[in-house]
């Protein structure tokens, strides 16, 4: 029976005060956790730049004339890109992000996509967070890893999503996966005394049911978990210091958490981030130079707090977006919804550079770049050669990895 993950997620409201009685992860933390060797210490932070990113003013194609003719009032300035060769370059708001590229930490994988590309935000997000093109899926591809991986069901934290909702990515049949806002945000609506809770608590387990019913005591065990999370997070990271000075932004407050959750050892496997919204319609320059400036210094700090506890090489970033935009920018100097696009693999030891190919604007999909790399073949390379296990059982099929990862 699928895990009623959604109720997690709607778990915020007033701050509980934490009463200490249900402390474990850290203890789950120094087990031995299932997997290759080298992945047990390993955490994924997944980054959404929701609203379909345009890939050709974030990872420029400054050396091919065929972009300044048809974007004519978008196209970034030749003397403006952050160059990294005579084909492409950053968005000139990358400048911290650069530098991080600059020192090999970055891996820039293009044209990125999947076969029968769908335009809407809705259908193409669902194919990207479950990793089924070819299909409707109850789950998440990270949700099917977590039920796969064997992780310590005990532990609250396996996975987090630092969203006000579950995100798809991470739904699971057998994982409860947490969404947590922020610290202060994320609670019960109606707090317990210690009593009340101890007798949910009970309930939960199987031992006082008030009436049979073959949900109830699944229902109960979610918001038990739920009850018990919200109390033990404050306590588990209050000892974490950070070491940078995040970006006040939403961006740089959720990355700034998730380096406190890596850093304070939970066992944590996963953590999902959202940034955005990319969707660009109209006036696009602004809004997306913003936003990847943004995200250029939140990423930044999250790496040098990371490095600055020795945790840079455990923690690897990858991004995603639901599709790139289309190649001709549209009458209201913003650009359409569109197909393949480039997305980010930093940190965790990453070999850095760039990955696939240049994209092609004379030979499109419709007006848009076409895939040459399908986005599960990044999936599965994270999978194998990071969290440490098989993606065929999780991808429904075998994809050809790319040699980013050692």
């Amino acid at each position: 029976m699928k895990r009623l993950n959604f109720l997690l997620g709607t778990v915020s409201g007033l701050t509980v005060v934490a009463n200490g009685e249900h402390i474990f992860a850290r203890a789950l933390a120094e087990t031995p956790l299932p997997g290759l060797p080298g992945s047990q210490n390993r955490c994924l932070v997944l980054i959404n730049l929701f609203g379909g990113n345009d890939g050709l003013n974030c990872v420029v194609p400054h050396g091919d004339p065929q972009y300044y003719q048809l974007r004519p009032s978008l196209a970034v300035a030749p003397n403006d890109v952050l160059a990294i060769d005579p084909h492409v370059g950053l968005n000139p708001g990358m400048k911290s992000f650069k530098a991080m590229y600059d020192k090999g930490a970055v891996a820039i994988v293009q044209g990125v996509g999947y076969p029968n590309p769908d335009h809407s935000h809705f259908r193409s997000t669902e194919i990207w967070q479950t990793a089924a093109p070819d299909r409707y899926e109850h789950t998440g591809w990270l949700g099917r890893y977590f039920d796969e991986a064997g992780l310590p069901a005990q532990n609250l934290f396996n996975g987090v999503a630092v969203s006000q909702v579950l995100p798809e990515a991470l739904f699971s049949n057998r994982t409860d996966i947490p969404a947590i806002p922020a610290v202060g945000q994320y609670s019960m609506i109606v707090d317990r005394d210690a009593q009340t809770r101890k007798a949910f608590t009970q309930g939960a387990q199987g031992q006082q049911m008030p009436f049979d019913s073959p949900y109830l005591a699944h229902v109960m065990e979610i918001e038990d978990h739920a009850q018990r999370s919200s109390e033990e997070l404050p306590q588990l990271i209050a000892g974490y210091k950070t070491q940078a000075s995040y970006p006040s932004t939403a961006l740089g407050r959720s990355l700034a958490l998730a380096a406190q959750i890596v850093g304070s050892n939970l066992g944590t496997k996963v953590i999902y981030v959202q940034h955005g919204s990319f969707d660009t319609h109209v006036s696009q320059k602004a809004t997306q130079d913003l936003l990847l400036a943004q995200f250029s210094d939140a990423i930044a700090a999250f790496y040098q707090d990371l490095s600055a506890h020795g945790n840079d090489r455990r923690v690897l970033t990858l991004t995603f977006s639901e599709f790139g935009r289309r190649i001709e920018e549209n009458g209201s100097r913003g650009t359409d919804h569109g197909e393949a696009s480039p997305l980010f693999m930093i940190g965790g030891g990453v070999k850095g550079g760039l990955y696939g190919s240049l994209p092609n604007l004379a030979q499109t999909s419709m007006g848009n770049v076409r895939y040459t790399i399908d986005f599960r073949s990044v999936y599965a390379t994270v999978l194998e050669r990071w969290l440490g296990r098989p993606s065929a059982g999780v991808l429904s099929g075998t994809f050809e990895k790319i040699p980013v990862l050692g």
